[in-house]
């Protein structure tokens, strides 16, 4: 018996200090996130100069809204671009199955509130994310009082947990995914981080190696329901006349598709040792920025490198609207497009991934896949890693060690009309096989909505 008391009240101890330290923790973060908002103000307004729509609804960040209606929301919280496209693919089984939904939709970003405004519906609404403040989070559930919170992919917030908690309203991570190096931040301040991942009411996890990761931060995980990304259909118009396209080149399209800062510079510089190396080499690059506010500045890096630049935005939106087949000088094809990645994908004969040459964690090779446009790949891939080894592994997608090495690689599965099929076919096999994840995610969301 004395054992036993000592050993629940080392247990008890161990339980108070975690408390005290978490109490300590979410003071702290509070303190700081409430002295920052001059400083998101002021961001918020730099950003503007580029994307204006950061200026616009600015008080919805902080909890104030114009357009408020309390009760019976479903919430949607889709930070950014890629979150808001997946959450489309899942509102549409959501609404068919719980037709006359009511939708609050939440992003963090321009481009993601911008994409956010295709997905709504008479009765909907659409605000700012709050800031993970304690006051606003606090006038967010106030003025809403959603009746089910789902949260895409990774976006988890303290005061948004904890705020979800005091206003009853059960608050699900979908689509979850959690990388190594996302794990490691978290567990940097676990006094914080666990107790908001432990307060989500459930979490459906793309891959058990998420859920995995997930729950060495507290996270209940109920199923493992595959990556929502896998069941998007690429607009098939976009499909055929990207296809026209590719086939009026006379030379192989290569992309640098989504690429972050440093990439096209990298591509750039690789390009020329390429060149140098085979004189006889004709090859039509691509570039589309992952960021539609980068376009600029990556027309300049193109320009500053020899190579004239032919946009987008300059081919035209008719029907007989064509990029320059046969340019007279280099000429270096920029998408400044938004949404149109299926054309971008299926005018080329291979893309490298973007966000995988440098240590950012590669973009989404799901998009590529579906198109039948073959991959070639950095060795920064961990944001999709399970996804990235599974297009590897089936020979659906390539790695290379550099940029030289990837170009040399995707010119090669270009020039050769047999690998080229067989890789594509791979890749629409790929596809195909990882399907499913709306169906799931559907059914296991459904079941707290009816609870509720």
């Amino acid at each position: 018996m004395l054992r036993i008391r000592l050993h629940e009240g080392t247990l008890s101890k161990l339980t108070l200090q975690q408390t005290v330290k978490s109490s300590v923790s979410l003071w702290l973060y509070n303190a700081f996130m409430q002295c920052a908002k001059p400083l998101l103000r002021r961001k918020l307004n730099n950003r503007a100069q580029a994307e204006p729509l950061y200026a616009q609804f600015i008080e919805e960040r902080f909890g104030f809204y114009t357009n408020a209606s309390a009760g019976g929301w479903l919430w949607v919280h889709a930070v950014s671009l890629g979150e808001t496209r997946t959450a489309g693919i899942l509102l549409k089984g959501l609404r068919e199955k719980f037709p006359g939904t009511k939708l609050l939709l939440t992003h963090g970003t321009a481009t993601g509130r911008e994409e956010g405004q295709k997905l709504l519906q008479p009765g909907d609404v659409q605000v700012w994310q709050p800031w993970d403040s304690a006051d606003a989070v606090a006038r967010f559930f106030k003025a809403f009082q959603p009746t089910v919170g789902l949260i895409l992919e990774t976006e988890v917030w303290p005061n948004l947990v904890r705020g979800a908690q005091y206003a009853n309203v059960p608050l699900l991570l979908v689509n979850a995914r959690m990388s190594e190096k996302s794990l490691s931040k978290a567990l940097r301040w676990p006094s914080l981080m666990k107790p908001a991942y432990a307060g989500l009411s459930a979490v459906l996890a793309q891959t058990q190696d998420d859920a995995n990761r997930l729950q060495q931060l507290g996270a209940q995980v109920a199923s493992i329901t595959g990556n929502l990304k896998f069941d998007a259909k690429p607009d098939s118009a976009q499909v055929t006349l990207g296809q026209q396209w590719r086939a009026a080149f006379s030379k192989p399209v290569l992309m640098l598709a989504s690429s972050r800062e440093g990439e096209e510079q990298m591509l750039l510089e690789a390009c020329q040792i390429y060149v140098q190396k085979n004189p006889n080499a004709h090859i039509q690059w691509l570039i589309v920025p992952r960021h539609p506010q980068r376009v600029n500045e990556v027309a300049q890096s193109i320009v500053q490198q020899g190579f004239a630049v032919s946009r987008r935005s300059s081919w035209g939106q008719t029907t007989d609207a064509q990029p320059p087949f046969d340019a007279p000088t280099p000429t270096i094809l920029l998408g400044d497009s938004v949404g149109e990645m299926a054309l971008y994908y299926s005018m080329s004969h291979a893309a490298l991934l973007g966000g995988s040459f440098e240590p950012l964690g590669g973009q989404n090779l799901i998009e590529a896949a579906a198109c039948a446009c073959p991959v070639v790949m950095g060795q920064h891939t961990f944001n999709f890693a399970e996804a990235s080894e599974a297009a590897v592994g089936c020979g659906a997608a390539l790695r290379a060690s550099k940029m030289l090495s990837a170009i040399e690689s995707a010119v090669e599965l270009a020039m050769s009309k047999q690998t080229h099929q067989e890789v594509a076919n791979a890749a629409l096999q790929f596809a195909a096989q990882h399907g499913g994840a709306t169906e799931r995610t559907v059914l296991a969301v459904g079941q707290w909505l009816d609870a509720t």
